[in-house]
């Protein structure tokens, strides 16, 4: 089970994350999850750079180990790098002190201010210290493009239902999220263009 839209008991819940920017101005926030790797980044760079769109990539270690140029490319264009811990480790499953060496460990390589757990799913002892170093990023619109049950039109519509200024977007550089991402980032990126929107980094 998953939220597409953060609900209101989760937001209380992690206080100390970013669910979206300041809803005053047409900017959206597209970020993506779990790459580098070659059989989907850089079609997204090239969909992003046909729409002269910024984003955020929330970046695995371990991938960025295997694909350093891939890597260096994300940066070459302009976009944002965030950390995603280095073997994208699930935090409900670690102890707080091999997850925080584990972020950390990612660090070296993304060399960033910006942390998004896996799953999103990090203990309260775990945000709370990395709420001392990082600005934790979640969200306020999941695509839903890692889930192999819904169709690519369902992913679209998850986005276009609930974004709004200032919105922060999920979608996924992994493998099973290509057919879903494939279809949905260039009508959501026509889209909200045309309404007057700008895609910016965080």
């Amino acid at each position: 089970m998953y939220f597409i839209s953060a609900p209101f008991f989760l937001r209380w819940y992690y206080p100390q994350v970013t669910w979206n920017k300041p809803r005053t101005d047409k900017k959206i926030y597209l970020t993506f999850d779990d790459g580098p790797i070659p059989e989907i980044t850089p079609w997204i760079l090239e969909t992003l750079a046909a729409y002269n769109a910024k984003a955020t990539f929330f970046c695995v270690g371990e991938n960025i180990i295997k694909y350093p140029e891939i890597f260096e490319n994300l940066k070459r264009h302009g976009h944002q790098i965030g950390n995603h811990t280095y073997s994208h480790l699930k935090g409900w499953n670690c102890s707080d002190q091999e997850y925080i060496a584990n972020v950390f460990k990612c660090n070296e390589l993304t060399k960033t201010k910006l942390f998004r757990p896996p799953y999103a799913r990090a203990k309260q002892s775990q945000i709370a210290r990395l709420a001392k170093d990082y600005d934790l990023i979640y969200w306020d619109v999941l695509s839903g493009d890692f889930d192999l049950k819904i169709t690519p039109e369902k992913c679209l519509n998850n986005v276009l239902k609930h974004t709004k200024n200032g919105s922060i977007i999920v979608f996924h550089d992994n493998i099973k999220a290509i057919p879903r991402v494939q279809y949905a980032l260039p009508k959501v990126l026509a889209h909200y263009t045309k309404l007057g929107y700008t895609f910016e980094v965080l």
